[in-house]
Order: structure tokens, then C-alpha cells, then sequence
């Protein structure tokens, strides 16, 4: 869908029946009436959310109750410091706690099982103290039917670490410091953003060095860093507990644990609520399409049987990522991942989450060998997972009840109508899509396209081809764009001669000069049509060198390439600073004018011999020389608000690394003659290659 020109992002949203819309989750097709023949999907999904939602209200009361699993599960204590332990495991026959505390005794601490497959044990505290001591090690010891011992590490502990000089097997620990060691919240958090520039960070890469940077050295480094270039949200990465470094986080072995690799939980909460104090809203990336398939430290065959957690056979199997696929329909399953995403919240403070691989979880063939036409068939009928859908819609619908300032992205290449609008409406709930195809334009334009051939009017179209009413962060490239085997933005630009001629001791070769300004321009030109919020993924946005691949087998175990090499922006010598400077800029002029929560731009020119494009968004009018070598002297362009106008954004200024061709003081006034169908005109010299945007001279 082409929705390009001024109308409202905002006309979707909102509850049905206070618009007059059905509540039957029908009522997005009077918004989008191409659903029409999906109204009997559409009410299938709904009402099975809602029949989730009304069993959840009658057998365990309601869902902010239900979702409440970790104050039941896991371990718990008493104001008598008495230990409560409980664990859901149907097919074991006995379970028995163990641990250092009780020098690993099989028989000790047995655990009483409930008609529902619950065990549970308490531990009285011994002289008033707790009777498992602090970072002690534990595990549930289990029989199974066949008589068979199993152990595993519980399935809600919530810190858990990895000595691989010993073993790759995660030992869990029982996280309980005294108060003077708990961190104490001190910052509320901030209110939801009306424009989300987002962050995309990984704790363990935030550093030039060759090692694994930590949640203190975040703080300290990177959040003021983060704060410097205007973004407002991060977005963590690899934060829940995943047994392979290398895997990005994306197999995650112990879903309530925050990564000790970088720190202690306390560590965690001191890095959010400081970004809080600084203004910045924290989401995590959510991982619950998939989880590892590790038996010994991670929920695969938890109670002997592959379908605990799971679904059994070949359908709780995912053939690519080689991980196990949760059983959406199950009751406590749903209690799990609801409690999860509770905990996160309430326990670290987070702001929302980014929830990764939702179109794994949306279809049955997880997406597998399957490119999305666009076709609303394809959102509909027998390769929809129906559970995982209605699993997706009481999260959102729980999240934003419970927490109204809370954010929620899907990642989703699929394009599913409907994502991103609340669940009265008969939407997943989702407040903002991720504009995937925009970087996979940029890449293939940079691999394939000379810079003659640019079609721009294919540029526009991808940029501006979003759901109408459902938000969208753009991006030009993120963390899986800069993946081993792929290159980021500045690499394709200028590869080998980033190592050679990025110094501003030596002079402007072409590639470097064109890679430069490429890179600001490719940024906004995405930052001001792409989308309702932007994403960036660290370092990128001073054009970092390399891809990113983290220790494994294949590369000798280096850090070589698992860092951010933050270092070449702080020496004045280098030309990535120049970049750096010019990102910041982009975002602290969008929180002045908030074009990211203004309607979609109007595009009034897209002229393909001149390489030219022209749009206006928030009141600004953007201007866009993609020729090679013409620069233009008074280029005539369409304004539709009479005024004077002055640049307030410039990418070919000296401090961007530019050549200064554009005098930032010219003042250029409107000719009240309509012109590329707007009422008024101005004409502006715009050198090759080079971006700028107007503003009226009254809101400088």
C-alpha cells in the first residue's frame, strides 16, 4: 500500500466501541476495508484471545494476578525469611531440591506435588536467616516415570553463570543479596516518547576492547555517549540468559536471568535507571519465538518429556534456528511467558520490549521458504498459528493495561495487517512495526545500482510504503545488517579505503567523499520519510568499520570483530566523528520538530534526471541532490507554506565533514505562484550530493 501524502497516522487508533466499531474484532475492516472477506478469521482471533482472557479471569483471577507467576514459582521468601521453591513439572513422579546447602543430598529435600504437576518445598530459615545462602548453587533433582534421575537448574531462577573453564553448562544460583547490596531505584521512568529515536545497543560489543564489556562500563560510557546523539530509547539486546555468546542472544537458556556475563543483576538495574535519569526510555529484546534446546541448563525436556514447555515432535521443533518452539496454547506456558514480561518490567524497570522473530510465531511454516506478496491471503487461514496470535494479543493487551507509558515493537518481515492496532479493534496490539524492507532496498541499490540509476521514485515508494494508521520505525540498517557475511552501510560505500583514507590529513578521495555523503544522506532521507520513529544499531551512526562476529570455532575464539570501536570518533584526526556529529544533529533537530509523530510527508517532487527530491514533513521542507556530479544554482521547488525559510539542517557543513558550499545564514523567501502543485515556491542551490532541510525563520 502506497500511502505516501498528508493524511493522519492516528485515524486506526483507539477503542472500538467508542468509535461505533464492532467488538468482535471486525472493526479494522471499516478502517481497511481490503479485510472484508477475512471477517470470520479475524473474529476466530479474537475470540480466542478473549476466551484465554475470560478463563484466565475465572480460574486464576485475571490476567495481573496471573501474570504474577514469579511471586508463586521459582524461589520466594517470607518476611521470616522462610524459602518457598515451586516448579511445574507434569511427567516427573518426585522432585527433590539440591544444591550447596544441603551438599548436594538427593534425598533431603523432597518436594510435594500438586494435581496440577506443581512440586514445592520450603525451606525454613535457620536462626532467622535464610537457609540458602546468597550466589549458592542450585538445582531440581526429578524422577521420571521410567525411574530415570534427571536434573535440571529451575526454570524461573533468575541468575544463573557459566565457567567455561569447567563446563559450557550454566550453574544456577540462588540471587538473594543483603539490602545494603540491592540497588535501589532512584528515577522515575519517563514518559512514552511521542517520537521513538531508538538505540539499538549490546552490552558485550560497547567497547574498542577485545573482551566482553560490561553493564558498568555501559553506564558509564555508553549512556552518555547515547545521550550526546539525542536518541531516546534503547533498545538492549542479549540481555535474557542465552548459553552461546555467539548465538546474539537469540538462544535463550534462562528466560527470568539477566546475562551474568556482563555483571550482577544489580548492575543491570543501576545502567536503566540511569539512563531513566537522563530522560531515556530502556526496552528489552524480547526473545519468546524460540528457546534453546539445551536439556542441562535450559527448558528442553525440563520434566523428561519433550512437550513441558513445548510442543512434542517435529512442531515444537524450528529447523533453522535449531531451537524449540513454545506451546502458545497451553495454560502454563502462557503463565510463564505473561510472568516474564511482567518481571522484566517490575523487577529491572525495563520501558517495553522489542520481541524478536514475531513472524516465526505469527505462520505455522515460521516463515520458513516463504516470501510475503503482500496478498492479505497470506495473513489469513491454515498458516496462521492461531495460539501464537492470541498469545501476542493478551501480552499487548496485558502490557498496556498495566503499564500505559510502555512501548511494544515486532519484529516482523511478513507485513501482518492489523499488528500494530489495539486488540479492541481486533489488532495484535503492537505500537510499532519494524520497516524491514527498507534496508534491504538500501543494500540492494549499493550492491547492484550505479549511482546514475537510482530510481527514485522506487526509493520514495519503499520508504513511504507502510500500513496506513499503524506505526513504523524505519532504519537503514540494524544489528542484522551488520552481522558477519554482510556489510554495514559505510563498508559498501567505501570498503578497503575506510583503513587507508579516513584521516583529515590527507585529502577527500572519491570514494570517501561520496561514501560520506551517502551515508548522511541514505540516514535522512530514511529518518524523515521512512517511518513514525528510527532505529539505529551502534556504531553505525559514525559509518563503523566491519562487520560484527562474535568468539566462535570458525574465527579462533576472537574478539577481533565483537566490539564497537567508539575510539574513532574521539580522535579528532579521523573523519568519523565528522559522521557522528551529523547523526546528532539529525536527532536533535527531530526532537525540536517532531516530524517522526507528524503526519507522513507530502512528496512534491521526485524528478529522475535530476536526481532531485523534495518533500515537506512537520513544517520542514527537504530538499535531496542524489546526482553524482550536477550540482544546481536557484533549483526551483514547490512550498506549500508561505514564509521565510532558513536551513537548520545542512549535511555538506564543515562540521559534518562537508564542503561548506551552502552559506547557513541565506534566507530564502516564497513566491505566492504555485509550483509542483503547492501554492507557493522558493529556489535554493543544492550541490551534488548533498541534503538540506528549511525550516520558517520564526520557529529557529
Amino acid at each position: 500500500m502506497d500511502n505516501t501524502n498528508e493524511k493522519s497516522e492516528n485515524t486506526m487508533m483507539g477503542n472500538g466501541a467508542a468509535n461505533g466499531l464492532p467488538n468482535d474484532g471486525t472493526g479494522v475492516v471499516q478502517l481497511d476495508p481490503w479485510l472484508g472477506p477475512f471477517k470470520e478469521s479475524l473474529k476466530k482471533r479474537y475470540s480466542k484471545a478473549q476466551q484465554w482472557i475470560k478463563t484466565i479471569d475465572e480460574t486464576e483471577g485475571g490476567l495481573e494476578k496471573f501474570s504474577r507467576g514469579f511471586e508463586k514459582f521459582g524461589f520466594n521468601i517470607d518476611k521470616q525469611n522462610n524459602i518457598s521453591y515451586r516448579e511445574w513439572a507434569p511427567n516427573a513422579t518426585q522432585a527433590f531440591l539440591i544444591g550447596e546447602f544441603n551438599d548436594w543430598n538427593r534425598e533431603s529435600h523432597p518436594m510435594k506435588k500438586d494435581p496440577y504437576g506443581v512440586f514445592e518445598v520450603i525451606i525454613p530459615a535457620k536462626n532467622g536467616e535464610p537457609a540458602i545462602a546468597h550466589n549458592s548453587k542450585i538445582k531440581i533433582s526429578m524422577i521420571t516415570p521410567s525411574g530415570e534421575r534427571i536434573e535440571r537448574i529451575p526454570a524461573w531462577i533468575t541468575y544463573v553463570t557459566q565457567d567455561l573453564h569447567i563446563s559450557p553448562v550454566y550453574d544456577a544460583r540462588f540471587w538473594n543479596p543483603p539490602a545494603s547490596q540491592r540497588y535501589q531505584f532512584k528515577h522515575p521512568r519517563p514518559k512514552k516518547p511521542e517520537s521513538v529515536r531508538v538505540y539499538e545497543a549490546h552490552v558485550g560489543i560497547s567497547s574498542p576492547e577485545l573482551r566482553v564489556s560490561t553493564y558498568k562500563e555501559f553506564t558509564q560510557n555508553m549512556l552518555p555517549r547515547i545521550h550526546h546523539l539525542g536518541y531516546n530509547v534503547i533498545q538492549l539486546m542479549a540481555i535474557m540468559e542465552h548459553a552461546y555468546y555467539a548465538s546474539f542472544g537469540y538462544q535463550i537458556n534462562s528466560f527470568f536471568a539477566a546475562s551474568s556475563r556482563y555483571g550482577s543483576p544489580e548492575e543491570l538495574k543501576e545502567l536503566i535507571d540511569t539512563a531513566h535519569g537522563m530522560g531515556i526510555t530502556v526496552l528489552l529484546d524480547v526473545v519468546h519465538s524460540h528457546a534453546s534446546k539445551n536439556v542441562l541448563d535450559g527448558l528442553n525436556e525440563f520434566d523428561g518429556t519433550d512437550s513441558c514447555y513445548f510442543h512434542g515432535g517435529p512442531k515444537g521443533k524450528h529447523e533453522l534456528w535449531d531451537s524449540r518452539l513454545f506451546n502458545y496454547g497451553s495454560h502454563e506456558v502462557l503463565r510463564f511467558l505473561l510472568s516474564n514480561l511482567r518481571f522484566w518490567m517490575d523487577e529491572y524497570h525495563f520501558d517495553g520490549f522489542r520481541f524478536d522473530g514475531v513472524t516465526s510465531m505469527l505462520y505455522t511454516h515460521h516463515g520458513i521458504g516463504t516470501g510475503f506478496s503482500g496478498g492479505y491471503h497470506e495473513y489469513f487461514g491454515p498458516g496462521v498459528d492461531e495460539e501464537a496470535v492470541a498469545y501476542l494479543m493478551i501480552a499487548n493487551e496485558m502490557l498496556h493495561d498495566l503499564y500505559p507509558e510502555m512501548i511494544t515493537i515486532a519484529e516482523d518481515v511478513s507485513g501482518m495487517p492489523a499488528l500494530c492496532l489495539s486488540l479492541s479493534l481486533g489488532g495484535i496490539g503492537f505500537d510499532y512495526r519494524l520497516a524491514m524492507a527498507i534496508p534491504d532496498m538500501w543494500i540492494k541499490i549499493l550492491k547492484e545500482v550505479k549511482d546514475d540509476d537510482w530510481d527514485l521514485g522506487n526509493i520514495c515508494f519503499t520508504l513511504t510504503n507502510r500500513r496506513h494508521g499503524e506505526k513504523t520505525i524505519a532504519y537503514c540498517e540494524s544489528h542484522d545488517q551488520a552481522l558477519v557475511g554482510d556489510k554495514s552501510i559505510m563498508m559498501h560505500l567505501c570498503d578497503a579505503e575506510m583503513y587507508t583514507n579516513m584521516s583529515t590529513m590527507t585529502d577527500f578521495t572519491p570514494v570517501i567523499e561520496r561514501g560520506m555523503a551517502l551515508h548522511k544522506m541514505i540516514r535522512l532521507i530514511t529518518h524523515g520519510l521512512g517511518g513514525e520513529g528510527y532505529l539505529n544499531f551502534e556504531g553505525n551512526e559514525f559509518g563503523h568499520p566491519e562487520w560484527l562476529d562474535f568468539p566462535r570455532a570458525g574465527n579462533n575464539n576472537s574478539f577481533w570483530y565483537a566490539r564497537r570501536q567508539f575510539n574513532l570518533t574521539d580522535d579528532n584526526l579521523l573523519r568519523y566523528r565528522f559522521l557522528n556529529e551529523f547523526d546528532a544533529k539529525m536527532q536533535h533537530t527531530e526532537a525540536k520538530y517532531g516530524w517522526l509523530h507528524s503526519p507522513q510527508a507530502y512528496i512534491s517532487l521526485k524528478n529522475e534526471s535530476d536526481k532531485v527530491i523534495v518533500f515537506e514533513r512537520a513544517g520542514l521542507v527537504w530538499i535531496f541532490n542524489f546526482h553524482p556530479t550536477k550540482s544546481y544554482a536557484d533549483y526551483r521547488i514547490g512550498i506549500e507554506q508561505e514564509g521565510t525559510y532558513r536551513v537548520v539542517l545542512n549535511s555538506d557543513a564543515k562540521d559534518y565533514g562537508g564542503f561548506e558550499r551552502i552559506d547557513s545564514g541565506t534566507r530564502f523567501f516564497t513566491t505566492p505562484f504555485a509550483w509542483n502543485e503547492r501554492k507557493n515556491f522558493t529556489q535554493v542551490y543544492i550541490p551534488t550530493r548533498t541534503a538540506i532541510v528549511l525550516a520558517l525563520e520564526s520557529t529557529l
